[in-house]
């Protein structure tokens, strides 16, 4: 069985949309924990990620193509959501029926062929939208038996996504890796899935304090967004600087170096 087809000038074209949507949309995209994913650079891997909004499958595709550009990636889909996008089939998307028996055997087999084959498997295990707020987690099955079926064992990285509002006009995507989860060829898969929920709980609960304290020190900028409130009000704003001699400072919130200038 072959893995799914990526086209690489289909997905470079793909890459190029997702990093214009995230300059155009979001204040900036920032990560922590970036060398746990960065530094996997062969051998089995599954990430797996909470599920909160419609942005998701584009933060995978930016972190991929941003920090293990050389690997290839692959993500499941619902069969009849990705009819809807047909470039997705392009870049490493493969379609899987939910709910259903044969779905679960497509979505075993294929990850299978793509671990085999040094390829990086992407996936959301609640299998929809949730509130990065809601407890307990829950997993659709598949995970679990997937991991514990990868002859000589896999690694898992769980990833928390959340996109909150700080002092600006847009919001923020955070993101933040997790200590990875060794699973064995043959582990208990009632233990491979407690292990797997309570890793991605941790990870979620490191990037929801560093969501509250608002320190953006404690993420490296994946991505620069756009900055200031745009339009004409900003149009007025960078008129009434230059009459004033000052030099035009486009966040809400000063910097502590622009407002150290303003004082001299």
């Amino acid at each position: 069985m072959d893995a799914p087809y990526i086209s690489r000038g289909v997905l470079l074209f793909f890459r190029r949309i997702v990093r214009g949507y995230f300059r155009r949309h979001f204040r900036a995209v920032r990560v922590s924990g970036a060398s746990r994913f960065a530094d996997l650079q062969s051998g089995p891997v599954i990430v797996y990620a909470n599920h909160s909004s419609w942005w998701d499958p584009m933060v995978l595709v930016l972190l991929a193509g941003e920090l293990m550009p050389r690997r290839r990636h692959y993500a499941p889909m619902d069969s009849q959501a990705l009819e809807r996008y047909g470039i997705l089939k392009r870049i490493g998307v493969f379609g899987v029926e939910m709910k259903t028996p044969r779905g679960a055997v497509q979505f075993l087999r294929t990850g299978l062929t793509i671990l085999a084959k040094d390829g990086v498997l992407w996936v959301t295990p609640q299998g929809r939208f949730a509130d990065t707020r809601e407890r307990p987690l829950k997993f659709k099955p598949g995970l679990a038996s997937l991991a514990s079926k990868v002859p000589g064992g896999c690694t898992l990285l769980p990833l928390a996504i959340e996109y909150p509002f700080w002092n600006e006009r847009l919001p923020e995507t955070l993101l933040h890796f997790g200590e990875a989860v060794l699973v064995r060829e043959r582990d208990d898969l009632q233990e491979v899935e407690e292990q797997l929920q309570s890793a991605l709980l941790r990870t979620m609960d490191v990037l929801r304090e560093k969501s509250i304290a608002r320190d953006p020190a404690a993420f490296q900028i994946l991505r620069q967004g756009r900055i200031g409130t745009g339009g004409f009000y900003e149009l007025g704003q960078r008129i009434m600087a230059r009459l004033r001699g000052r030099s035009f400072q486009p966040e809400h919130m000063a910097s502590p170096a622009h407002t150290q200038e303003e004082r001299g």
